[in-house]
C-alpha cells in the first residue's frame, strides 16, 4: 500500500503565460507530501490572437492606402517627376535618386513647390473646384432630407416594406456606367426621351439635356438626379436601421399629448437619428468631393470628358487629378499627385468642421 498516493488537481499559469497543472502528492505511509508540476500546451495570449487577426487588413491598408498616399505626396513635391527605368522601385524618392544619378536624361528633377505653384496657378483647377463645391452644397443636403423622408416613409409602412426596400437598394448594387447609360436615355435630347415626354404633357419644349451645346445648368439637373438615386439606397439603410432602434415609447407618449406628426419627426426622430444623421452627412461629404463616375457616365467618350464642347464644362477636382494623369508632359503626373493632396486636405478639413459643429448636436 506503500504507492497508493492521494492527489489534488491544481491550475496554475506560469510566467511566461503557459498553462501548468500542478499536482501535490501525499504519501499514505510517510504522510509527507511533494509537489509534481505538469507542463501542458501553451495558451496563445489575447493580444497576440489580436494581432494576428489584424495583420492582414493592416497589409492591405499599408498596401493600397497608406503607400500610395506616402508616394502621392512625395509626387507632389518633386517637379518633372518621372519613372526612371531600372531603379527597381515604385516608391518616388528611390525614383528620385536614381533620376539624379541618370547623368543622361534631359529632364531635371528637383523638390520644391513648383507643382503646387502650377496648380494653384491653373484656370482648370479653380473651375473644377467650383464645380465641386457646387456639387457638394447641393447634392449632399438633398440627397440626406430625400433619404431619410423615405426612410420614414418605409419604416411606417409595413406591407410590402420589403419590396420597397429592395427597389430602393437596386441602384446601390448597380453598375455606374450601365446606370449612366439609363440616364442618358432618359434624359435623352430627343423628343423621344422620357422628361422631354413627359414635358411635353404640360406643353414644353424638348431640352436639350446632355447635349454637346447644352446649357451647364441642364447637365447640372441632370447630374444631380442621377447623384441622388445612385446614393439615396446607402442612406435609406442606414437610417431604417436607425430607426428600428428608437425606443416606441417615445412616440406614443407624444402621440398622448397631442404632437403633430411634424412635431414628432423634428423633437424626436431627427435628435435620436442625430449619430446616423453625422455619419451620412461626413460620407456623403467626402463621397460628394470625389464627383468623377457619375459625370463620366453620363457624358462618356473616354476618361476626360467632362460635357461641352471643350469637354471640360462639369470638370472636378477629381476629373483635374485624371486629366494629367493622361497628359504625358514631364510636369503632368506631379501636378496630378499635388491635385490629390490638395483634395485630400480639403476633405479632412470638411470632416474635422463637420466634427466640430455637431459637436454638441448628437445624441448618442
Amino acid at each position: 500500500m506503500a504507492n497508493i498516493k492521494e492527489r489534488n488537481e491544481e491550475i496554475a499559469v506560469n510566467a511566461n503565460g503557459s498553462a501548468v497543472l500542478q499536482t501535490p502528492y501525499i504519501d499514505a505511509v510517510t504522510n509527507k507530501g511533494y509537489l509534481d508540476v505538469k507542463q501542458h500546451k501553451w495558451i496563445m495570449p489575447e493580444w497576440l490572437k489580436g494581432w494576428i487577426a489584424l495583420i492582414p487588413a493592416l497589409i492591405f491598408l499599408i498596401v493600397f492606402m497608406i503607400y500610395p498616399i506616402i508616394n502621392s505626396f512625395l509626387i507632389s513635391f518633386i517637379n518633372n517627376f518621372y519613372w526612371v527605368g531600372g531603379s527597381n522601385s515604385s516608391l518616388a524618392i528611390v525614383n528620385y535618386i536614381a533620376s539624379l544619378q541618370n547623368s543622361r536624361s534631359s529632364v531635371i528633377q528637383s523638390f520644391g513647390f513648383e507643382n503646387y505653384i502650377k496648380v494653384f496657378s491653373d484656370k482648370l483647377f479653380w473651375e473644377a473646384m467650383g464645380n465641386t463645391g457646387l456639387i457638394v452644397i447641393v447634392e449632399v443636403p438633398l440627397t440626406i432630407l430625400v433619404g431619410l423622408v423615405i426612410a420614414v416613409c418605409l419604416n411606417a409602412i409595413k406591407p410590402l416594406q420589403g419590396f420597397y426596400q429592395t427597389v430602393f437598394f437596386l441602384p446601390y448594387v448597380t453598375n455606374a456606367i450601365a446606370l449612366g447609360m439609363v440616364f442618358n436615355v432618359m434624359f435623352s435630347s430627343g423628343a423621344g426621351g422620357l422628361f422631354n415626354t413627359m414635358l411635353g404633357w404640360f406643353g414644353v419644349n424638348p431640352v436639350n439635356w446632355l447635349g454637346v451645346s447644352a446649357s451647364k445648368w441642364s447637365m447640372f439637373f441632370v447630374i444631380v438626379v442621377y447623384s441622388i438615386w445612385n446614393g439615396i439606397a446607402f442612406k435609406i439603410l442606414v437610417f431604417m436601421s436607425g430607426l428600428a432602434t428608437i425606443d416606441k415609447q417615445y412616440y406614443d407618449a407624444a402621440r398622448i399629448d397631442g404632437a403633430s406628426k411634424l412635431t414628432i419627426f423634428r423633437r424626436i426622430t431627427v435628435p435620436l437619428l442625430s449619430p446616423q444623421i453625422l455619419y451620412i452627412t461626413v460620407t456623403s461629404f467626402i463621397g460628394a468631393a470625389k464627383s468623377y463616375s457619375q459625370i463620366i457616365s453620363l457624358f462618356g467618350a473616354g476618361p476626360v470628358n467632362f460635357g461641352g464642347t471643350d469637354g471640360t464644362k462639369w470638370i472636378t477636382i477629381v476629373g483635374f487629378i485624371y486629366k494629367y494623369m493622361q497628359d504625358n508632359s514631364a510636369s503632368a503626373l506631379g501636378r496630378a499627385a499635388a491635385g490629390s493632396v490638395i483634395l485630400l486636405i480639403v476633405i479632412l478639413l470638411l470632416t474635422l468642421v463637420q466634427f466640430a459643429v455637431s459637436k454638441n448636436r448628437v445624441h448618442y
